[in-house]
């Protein structure tokens, strides 16, 4: 397996503590980068609600705002991809372990991570990312 770069290092990372920021919040992780076909879904968790949600969380993180804010990376084509996977994930009806899904409603959230004051980084949750 090839070395990790350090943009792919960094990327782990921020998944890495929005996972951390979740489970703090009660939040179950169910999988981490998870593939189907081309797709990568970031996180898919449970939110222990209320109500109770089979959430996708699309991490995305900046090492600073010079070239912009991470929500704009999140463009329509992002989005495209993102729905892509999403749609293959309930194909399968379970996950890459072969655990079901849960029979949950589902959403998109979008996580954001960056560095705050003192160059610790701050992680911002948009729930319902994609109104869904």
């Amino acid at each position: 397996m090839a070395e990790r770069t350090d943009r792919q290092k960094a990327g782990d990372a921020a998944e890495s503590l929005v996972c951390e920021r979740l489970t703090d919040r009660g939040w179950r992780i169910l999988a981490r980068n998870a593939h189907f076909g081309r797709s990568e879904l970031d996180i898919v968790a449970i939110d222990p609600g209320p109500p109770q949600r089979l959430v996708v969380v699309e991490v995305r993180w900046r090492r600073s705002r010079e070239f912009g804010l991470a929500e704009e990376t999140f463009d329509h084509r992002k989005q495209a991809h993102l729905k892509a996977g999403v749609a293959r994930l309930l194909e399968a009806g379970c996950l890459p372990d072969g655990h079901a899904l849960p029979r949950l409603p589902l959403a998109l959230d979008l996580a954001i991570v960056e560095p705050g004051a003192g160059g610790r980084p701050v992680v911002r949750l948009y729930r319902n990312a994609l109104g869904g």
